[in-house]
């Protein structure tokens, strides 16, 4: 079996701008402006203004901004709280077959990071910056798609906190091997359970932060000169020996990097929810656009979903659910579709909205059954059976779930996305034009702390 370590430090430390297809930079602009825009909306985030507080108070320093204020923190500090604004409210961008949120932990330690930069006269210049969230997102999926078992631990704050530390080194212009040892002390650091996820705690997106702040410590660390263990990923003690319960496969996986740039593969989230609860909402929009039936309508909706989804989203709905629990439930998800016409942040905020009823009582007609794929980390093919009222009977397969690259956003609807999101977020309206302008034109930009800025309120 190929060490595959080597392979992703020499990635990391060669990767350079110059060298990337305009398709994946262009993909990569797209889900900086997404992931922005959701960090916007993340001023929803359960307890975020207690959190900011108590942020504050664990050391003081003029580096970063915290998004959506005045606050300024230290880099670490402040990629922690912006990280969890992005996870906050499910709505971040994913990589499917690495069952995996990336750019979370990813973008909010490389702007905390260019905010620090910038604050001591060395600013971050928008090609660098491009350049480093692709070598992140093709580390932390990799960790994701090498995987053969089923998901045990939270990729976006395990896998995700490699993301981050492989950013930083790459933008840094660390060599081979202090690449290496950040990598190293990023495992050292390396932490997520899923007992969070099940539970639907805000911990979900408190792990994030935990792996964004850790990618710029690792790269501190490994600056100051500390050495990380190497064999990181296949050791006997390894990431795959131990996240993945020693179940993966590297041959074959590990030529993908440095020829497929993963962003490429890069799904939106239309819905503010689990990804996993949007195949549900895709198969109602699709059956409601045909059939023009009302949620009075609907005698039943059963979902015949892969295992990863029954698991992670087949939960049962239950009468007053806190948010995290009802965006990773199809039931609930589902209902608001039904009850509400879409599913969007105000769907989820607020107990009159989370214990209404009438939602509860749709959702009391939708049944996840688990369907006989073999493939443990499979999201689709996703089908679908709608019984109305009349008796009459639909059915709907999905392929591919709206916001896949083979189900795409088209450029007006990833737009759409984020304006909502930024005006969930109460920022100005003009500042959002103005980061869109910024964001598509990021290769001329000099110094990215411009994008904080954007987000900031002075």
């Amino acid at each position: 079996m190929t060490d595959p370590f080597p392979r992703l430090v020499e990635h990391v430390s060669s990767l350079r701008h110059g060298t990337l297809p305009a398709s994946a930079v262009t993909r990569m602009k797209v889900f900086i402006l997404d992931t922005l825009g959701v960090g916007a909306a993340g001023a929803h985030g359960t307890n975020l203004e207690a959190m900011t507080a108590l942020v504050d108070t664990w050391g003081h320093g003029a580096d970063a901004r915290v998004w959506g204020s005045e606050t300024r923190l230290p880099a670490p500090s402040a990629a922690f709280v912006n990280a969890y604004r992005i996870h906050s409210l499910e709505f971040d961008c994913l990589h499917e077959r690495a069952v995996l949120h990336p750019m979370a932990a990813i973008l909010a330690a490389v702007l905390a990071y260019a905010d620090r930069r910038a604050h001591r006269g060395r600013p971050v210049a928008g090609a660098e910056m491009i350049a480093a969230c692709i070598a992140g997102v093709d580390i932390a999926t990799f960790l994701g798609f090498a995987a053969r078992g089923p998901v045990r631990f939270f990729r976006p704050s395990t896998a995700g906190g490699f993301g981050a530390a492989a950013a930083i080194a790459n933008l840094a212009g660390y060599d081979f091997d202090l690449t290496a040892n950040t990598l190293g002390i990023q495992y050292s650091q390396t932490s997520g359970t899923m007992q969070a996820h099940v539970e639907g705690s805000p911990c979900l997106g408190l792990q994030v932060g935990f792996a964004s702040r850790a990618g710029i410590v690792s790269a501190d660390l490994a600056a100051a000169g500390f050495t990380g263990p190497r064999d990181v990923l296949t050791g006997p003690h390894g990431y795959f020996r131990l996240f993945e319960a020693d179940r993966f496969e590297i041959d074959g996986e590990i030529e993908r990097i440095g020829h497929e740039f993963q962003i490429e593969e890069m799904a939106h989230k239309p819905f503010p929810s689990g990804r996993l609860t949007h195949g549900a909402v895709h198969a109602l929009k699709l059956l409601r656009d045909r059939l023009r039936f009302s949620a009075d309508d609907v005698r039943a909706f059963e979902c015949f979903v892969p295992s990863l989804v029954a698991r992670l989203v087949g939960r049962p709905d239950i009468p007053d659910p806190e948010p995290n629990y009802a965006k990773l439930c199809i039931p609930f998800v589902a209902a608001t579709y039904l009850r509400r016409g879409d599913v969007n942040v105000d769907g989820f905020l607020g107990r009159d909205v989370l214990g209404d009823p009438i939602t509860h009582a749709i959702a009391s007609r939708v049944v996840v059954i688990q369907d006989d794929n073999p493939d443990p980390n499979a999201m689709t093919p996703q089908r679908f059976k709608l019984t109305l009222s009349d008796g009459s009977v639909h059915e709907i397969k999905l392929d591919h779930v709206l916001g896949h690259p083979k189900a795409a956003l088209s450029r007006d609807q990833h737009l759409d996305k984020f304006r909502k999101a930024w005006k969930s977020g109460g920022l100005e309206v003009e500042a959002g034009e103005r980061l869109i302008d910024r964001v598509d034109d990021l290769e001329s930009v000099a110094d990215v702390s411009v994008l904080s800025a954007m987000l900031a309120r002075s």
